[in-house]
């Protein structure tokens, strides 16, 4: 086994165009790194540079202690897992897992004892003589996993591999996936447009934006201190919802003013994040996820003063809890990073549409009544509240560095 470098590298088109800008990534021995972002920001490109399959353009990577700029794909000694599974149709289960080794002449008892135990980790035991064909979409997706497996690598490489997956299979994979790389401890870089993904099965997560990182780090840290707005903006399920507003001494404290409301912050925001006492009056960007609000009528020991005021326009009853789309007399954050979320969201309701106000969405309990007309109070948990140096798009936290 072995880890994987990225220093500097990049992946400069003719055109100019760079897709994969100057990475910095170590990828630990064992680990398993998924890389995600939006369409388009070099999440593929920066993969298929480790895989041989897109030349350097520059810096250098390595694979273990060895330097593989020059090195072909077929002598990386990785293991790709594709979307399309890539399998031959005409061959057997046994005969697809083998091809590999078939290839490099592996001999006939090594192939059997591989492909035999890759089998029982896997389930297909029963299956080893069924062609493709006759197997259901997660089969197949075991049977491309089997292959990868019996060559033993030193890295798997796995290009959004449940994207054709309909949602119910893809939480079962998920889960697969995770515990078979965990339980063979190979370096797997896993790349997914899906942040849902990134959140349930990496060891670390990298965020690309534009061809560059944003942050790296496991993915409970992505979710409690997102480095900027864009990592803010992205993690998360339904996304963060983002708002500007002004900073201001209130009680001893700080508050939030949100056109003609005012949210005053538990005191304990200042002791989390110190940096806020330089932008005390001036503007600033917030962020409130979803499980952060809730129906007031609901939430006994919320602060009188953490409430914003809003009209229901949408409830979503999921049976555990109900999404709650609602309407506030608030400016909504528009910045670049907000634009390019919304319309990796598929979101036409962008800030600039909205003519005045901005929704909010809650994930609120299950007993609440509200329904689409209702105006309502929506009670804030201020501890949690994210936010955001509007000019450099920067998470505000210790005053020196965004993030410790």
């Amino acid at each position: 086994m072995a880890g994987v470098t990225f220093d500097r590298v990049s992946k400069i088109y003719p055109d100019g165009t760079r897709a994969v800008n100057q990475i910095e990534l170590d990828i630990e021995d064992k680990e398993f790194m998924v890389l995600v972002g939006p369409s388009g920001c070099g999440k593929t490109t920066a993969l298929r540079m480790v895989a041989g399959l897109e030349d350097i353009s520059e810096g250098v990577l390595r694979i273990g202690e060895r330097v593989v700029n020059r090195v072909p794909s077929r002598d990386r000694d990785i293991a790709m897992v594709f979307q399309s599974y890539a399998l031959y149709p005409h061959l057997s289960v046994y005969d697809n897992i083998a091809f590999g080794l078939k290839l490099a002449k592996t001999p006939k008892a090594e192939i059997d004892k591989r492909v035999q135990e890759a089998a029982t980790v896997l389930g297909l035991d029963g299956l080893l003589n069924r062609k493709p064909r006759a197997l259901s979409g997660g089969q197949r997706q075991r049977v491309a996993m089997g292959r990868a497996i019996v060559r033993q690598p030193q890295a798997f490489l796995m290009d959004e591999p449940l994207s054709n997956h309909d949602a119910k299979l893809r939480v079962q994979m998920r889960a697969e996936i995770a515990g078979l790389q965990q339980d063979l401890g190979v370096t797997t870089i896993y790349v997914t447009h899906d942040q849902i993904e990134a959140m349930t099965m990496g060891d670390r997560v990298a965020v690309m934006r534009k061809g560059e990182l944003q942050q790296v780090a496991p993915p409970q840290e992505l979710y409690d201190r997102p480095l900027n707005l864009f990592v803010g903006g992205f993690i998360g399920s339904p996304a963060m919802n983002m708002l500007e507003g002004k900073l201001a001494r209130a009680n001893g404290g700080l508050s939030m003013s949100l056109s003609d409301q005012t949210l005053e912050l538990d005191r304990s925001v200042l002791d989390d994040r110190p940096g806020l006492k330089e932008f005390e009056g001036r503007d600033v960007i917030i962020g409130i996820r979803p499980e952060d609000l809730e129906d007031a009528s609901l939430a006994s020991d919320s602060a009188a003063g953490a409430r914003v005021r809003g009209d229901v326009e949408l409830t979503e009853a999921l049976g555990s809890e109900v999404m709650v789309h609602f309407h506030v007399d608030a400016r909504p954050a528009v910045t670049e990073e907000t634009r390019e979320l919304a319309r990796d969201r598929g979101d036409a309701s962008t800030a600039e549409t909205q003519s005045e106000g901005t929704t909010l969405v809650g994930r609120f309990g299950a007993r609440t009544r509200l329904r689409k007309g209702d105006t309502t109070e929506v009670a804030v948990d201020t501890r949690n509240l994210h936010f955001f140096d509007p000019e450099t798009g920067l998470g505000i936290y210790d005053g020196k560095e965004s993030v410790g």
